[in-house]
This record gives structure tokens, sequence and C-alpha cells, in this order.
């Protein structure tokens, strides 16, 4: 078969099983995420042993550590994977659910209801969890899902998949509900993102690459961001210990995340006094660090052993990096923190570290980014930690869904209007 008929034959598939999903019970969604989350836990070494084939072909074929890192499953990831759909079940079910019913002069009741957005196609890079935190979502959120994961991940993929698949079944739910392609042809990509006629929405998790072509070329709408460069701000009225604490978590408990802080920002009032403190912290874990000319001035004499200092070009206050690399500058305070990360940022995930609260409240405000903290780390900007069981992904756009996207983001709105025999006069 060729491409274009194979992926014809998964959207036809999953638009009939999308049909059959809208209208599937929710204690029946449940026990399918229930069944999955056992046959995940119960086939760990089985998908540890994929992923170890992967994982030699990619080392191989000289993948950066940074995709490695992202492909790598674990014990802890495994179980994770379990306990997000898990979580999943827990939540309530979105669908079907009225809002904002209210009488109108007429006699009618105007309401919202809560209904699936239909087909998800959802093609993401290395990561294999999304595998199961996708389905998950998607099975909950009463939609059908085609799942194109990257040819790096194809052992993985395939091996999570057919614990997905006996979760539908064990539950009744057709087995199309799920669909996880195949092959790593790339075409396989060009057809799914524009089968209009079977496709409601496109969600790509990947690199930059990868997102700006499914952008340029899909002729379905698409939930997407490009790149996640994170500032982390260090006001004159932080909390010192807060501050080494936060940045420190904020790039480097993982390097290859998108919610990885890539910048930080000090205040002048505090840069003297708490930038060398931060510049060892940066430099005992091994980051270089590219400064401004005044960051850079004051690291240098600060004389910190082993740091790596390099003088920042206008590239890096935009760059995702992805790796022990940070953009540093000394900034005059608040306005010029939010006008730099306006500017700059990727509209993301951004943070202010400050006892101010009329600063914390501006800051949270005026950042135009899909999320922003005060005083704690951005690699808090995930489904999990937000208590969405998992996400699809990040939305950096500002129509239908912003920031990580859970069940209600996979999810659309519908007029209902209640009557008794009512006309309009």
């Amino acid at each position: 078969m060729d491409i274009e008929t194979y992926m014809h034959t998964l959207g036809r598939a999953a638009r009939e099983a999308s049909r059959a999903m809208a209208r599937a019970e929710t204690r029946v969604k449940d026990l399918a995420l229930m069944k999955m989350a056992a046959a995940i836990e119960r086939d760990a070494e089985r998908l540890l042993a994929a992923n170890a084939r992967d994982l030699e072909a990619a080392r191989a074929a000289g993948l950066s550590e940074a995709l490695i890192d992202r492909l790598t499953l674990t014990p802890k990831t495994i179980a994770g994977m379990a306990e997000g759909l898990r979580q999943i079940a827990a939540l309530p079910d979105p669908v079907g659910g009225i809002t904002d019913l209210n009488y109108r002069p007429s006699g009618i009741q105007v309401g919202r209801m809560r209904v699936p957005l239909g087909v998800i196609g959802i093609i993401y890079e290395a990561r294999p969890n999304v595998t199961a935190d996708a389905a998950g979502l998607c099975l909950k959120s009463g939609n059908a899902a085609i799942l194109r994961g990257g040819s790096e991940a194809l052992h993985s993929n395939q091996a999570i998949a057919a614990c997905v698949r006996e979760g539908l079944a064990a539950a009744g739910l057709p087995e199309a509900a799920v669909q996880v392609v195949e092959t790593a042809d790339r075409a396989a990509v060009g057809h799914l993102i524009t089968m209009k006629q079977y496709v409601d929405v496109i969600v790509p998790r990947g690199g930059k690459g990868l997102i700006e072509r499914v952008s340029a070329e899909a002729r379905v709408p698409v939930i997407k961001h490009l790149h996640g460069n994170c500032h982390v701000y260090v006001d004159d009225r932080a909390d010192a210990a807060k501050a080494v604490r936060i940045v420190e978590n904020a790039k480097t408990q993982r390097y290859g995340t998108c919610n990885t802080a890539e910048s930080l920002l000090v205040a002048r009032g505090i840069a003297e006094r708490l930038l060398p403190e931060l510049g060892r912290m940066l430099a005992g874990h091994g980051v270089e660090m590219r400064c401004c000319p005044e960051a850079l001035a004051i690291l240098t004499r600060t004389e910190i052993a082993g740091a790596r200092l390099v003088p920042a070009t206008e590239a890096d206050w935009s760059e995702e990096y992805l790796a022990p690399i940070i953009a540093v500058k000394v900034v005059d305070g608040l306005d010029a923190a939010i006008a730099h990360i306006n500017a700059y940022g990727s509209q993301h995930t951004d943070a202010i570290v400050t006892e101010d609260y009329s600063r914390a409240r501006r800051f949270l405000r005026e950042v135009d980014s899909s999320s922003v903290m005060v005083n704690a780390s951005t690699r808090f900007a995930d489904g999990f930690e937000y208590g969405l069981g998992a996400e699809i992904g990040i939305s950096t756009d500002k129509i239908h869904a912003r920031g990580p996207v859970g069940l209600e983001g996979l999810t659309s709105q519908k007029w209902v209007v209640l009557g008794d025999g009512h006309v309009r006069g």
C-alpha cells in the first residue's frame, strides 16, 4: 500500500472511530485508561527493551544528547506514564457539560455544551511517553487520534501502542480510536497535515524545524509553540536564597525540555551582590554563560573556578539552547526586564523572583506569555504539574488553547437552545 492510500485509510478509520468516541460513556473511557495503565506497568521490561533498540540506533546515528535524553525511557518514566493515565481517568469528563445556561426574554434557555474536536493528529519527535499521554488525553476528551512519532522512537512507540490497543479492546472501544502510524516515511506527515476531510486539528511536538514545516504546510488548524526561550528575572527585591534555588532548578534540572530557562535577567541593583553566587552555582553544573558586557565584567572579577564565560551576541537573547548554556543580562529593573522578555521571548514561560507584591502583579499582567510565574521554577510549566493529568503539548497561540493543553483544550463548545414549542415572534 502506498503512503497516500495508507494515510487515507487511517483517516477514514479515525473519523468513524471519532463518532463512537463522542458518544462513549465516561465509565467506559475510564476503564480503557485503567487497562492501558495496567498493561504499561505489566510490560515495563518489554518497553525498556524496545527503547534500548531505539537508543542504540540513535547513538549510532550520532543524534544529540538532548534528543537522546528525550528519547530515553526509564522505569520511573514508564511508571509516570501509567500514573498519568490513571490521573486522566480520575479527572472530570468535560464532554457533554453544559455551562452558562440562561433564560432569555423569549423564554428559551441558551447555553454552551462542551464537545470533542473529533480527530486529532499528533506529530512528535523522540519522546515515546507522548504516545501514552496523547492517547489518554484524546480518549478521555472523546476524540480519536492519529499519532505519528519520530523514526528514532519507532520501536518504543509501537510497544506502547500495543498497550493502548489492549486497553481500548478491553473496554469495548474501537481500536482505531488511537492509531500509531507504522511507517517512518516523512511523506506520512505531509498527508496527515492536509487531510482536512478526516483530521480536525494537528498538534506538532518537536524541534522548531518540524513545527515551522507543519505550520507552513498544514491545511488543518494547528495547536503549536515554535520554541521555548524561557526567562527567569531576578528582581532587586528578590530573596537571594530563593533566586539561586529557582535559577538552579529552572536551568539545570533538565536541559532538553521546552520549559527549561534559557535566559537569566538580573536587576542592576542586586547584580553585584547576587550574580557571583548565581555564577558559581551555574559553573558548578558546567553551564556556559553568555553574558552582556556588564554581567561579563562582574563574573570575570569574581574569578569563579571553572566558569565558562562568553560575550553574548544579539542572537543569544532569542536562543533556545536545549543544552548547558544560558544567556545572562543585567537590566535596569522591572520595566527593562518586561520589555526584554516581550521582545526576545517565545511567549512560552517566564518567571520573576521578587518579594515585592506590586512588581509581581505587574509582571503577571504585562509579560505576554502562556505561563507566567512568581517565585517558582519555569520547569513547572507542564500539564502534569498543573493538574491536567498529562498534556498533549504547550500552545503559545492565543486562540482556542494557550499554555499546557489538557482535556479542555481538546474540546470545543457549541451553543445549545432549550425550548418548549417556542417560536420567534
